[in-house]
């Protein structure tokens, strides 16, 4: 009799977890539009990158950080200086990173919201806050929903945007296979967030290219440098300048996107690969080289850091634009 009430117990247990977990995907939105292949997607032609009449997210944006497992303090600056280096830290250089972000706006951001509002004041990136879970607080096997519920633990208001961050030792859904980093939502509290993994031990041919050599496809050409010092939290900014631009011109999948929406081109992975001028599948393009450190970079950043970013699609000129 008591193993029957065991049993009795465990489906219901078990039906309750398949019930909070079908809450959980309904309450988050996730999109697939994220960086994966190490190889330049034909840019689309034409306007067909289109907006949809959603919302982006504008004004000063709220920007909060969850670094999940162990990060060194000169990682963490790395990543911090690049979102300060968007709007909030002037950078006398050129090309620059707020150069790049300032496109996103100009060519998204200020067009929807003078759609939607009549106005098209310029919008900022704002660091909000950190968080770190050093302890690994959900195990070192992440799913997707796990990852949303890291980017909810931190409460964020309408509007803003989470980034969750997890470290090499970190296993997250589909990472490698699938995608190295996503962006997604909840729509009914109005905030987005994005996941991006450092993949220097797991597959840094495919999500820290070009700083290693590709896992697939042409092998003749040697990787570029890392401008920080960093293969895996170098590769990290490249994907997460992508998931930035798509969370803030699609954050609820109603945006800024072409194709499925389920699996749209965005902003930047509309032009995955592309880096500088004269790109094409395996070759990043031409790039600059920092004199001292032999860095590869095409956007001087806050603190005299150097970035390298990926290339925007202008739905303006139809075509993919680089900052070199």
């Amino acid at each position: 009799m008591g193993s029957c009430n065991l049993l009795a117990g465990a489906k219901r247990l078990l039906r309750l977890r398949v019930v909070v977990t079908l809450i959980l995907l309904s309450l988050c939105g996730f999109s697939l539009g994220a960086r994966r292949l190490p190889q330049p997607t034909e840019a689309p032609l034409g306007d067909e990158l289109s907006y949809h009449g959603g919302a982006v997210l504008h004004g000063d944006i709220p920007v909060s950080i969850v670094w999940y497992g162990k990060f060194k303090p000169a990682q963490k600056a790395i990543v911090v200086d690049f979102l300060l280096s968007l709007t909030s830290v002037p950078v006398n250089a050129t090309p620059s990173a707020a150069q790049w972000w300032g496109t996103i706006d100009r060519a998204y951001l200020s067009s929807a919201n003078a759609t939607a509002t009549g106005g098209s004041n310029a919008t900022r990136v704002l660091i909000a806050g950190q968080a770190s879970d050093e302890q690994y607080s959900l195990g070192t096997s992440l799913t997707l929903v796990q990852v949303f519920q890291l980017a909810a633990g931190v409460q964020p208001q309408e509007g803003a945007l989470v980034l969750v961050l997890t470290d090499p030792d970190v296993a997250v859904e589909g990472f490698c296979s699938a995608r190295c980093g996503l962006h997604g939502s909840d729509a009914g509290a109005g905030y987005a967030y994005a996941w991006v993994g450092n993949a220097e031990r797991q597959c840094p041919g495919q999500c820290a290219w070009p700083f290693a050599k590709p896992a697939y496809g042409p092998r003749d050409l040697p990787p570029l440098a890392a401008p920080n010092g960093d293969v895996g939290v170098d590769g990290m900014v490249v994907t997460l300048a992508s998931m930035v631009a798509g969370a803030a011109t699609n954050p609820f999948g109603d945006g800024y996107y072409l194709g499925n929406k389920d699996a749209a081109l965005e902003a930047c992975t509309a032009c995955a690969g592309e880096f500088g001028s004269g790109a094409y599948p395996g070759y990043p393009g031409k790039v600059l080289v920092d004199e001292t450190t032999g860095g590869s970079y095409n956007a001087a950043g806050a603190n005299g850091r150097k970035y390298l970013l990926p290339a925007i699609y202008d739905p303006a000129k139809s075509a993919c634009s680089t900052l070199v």
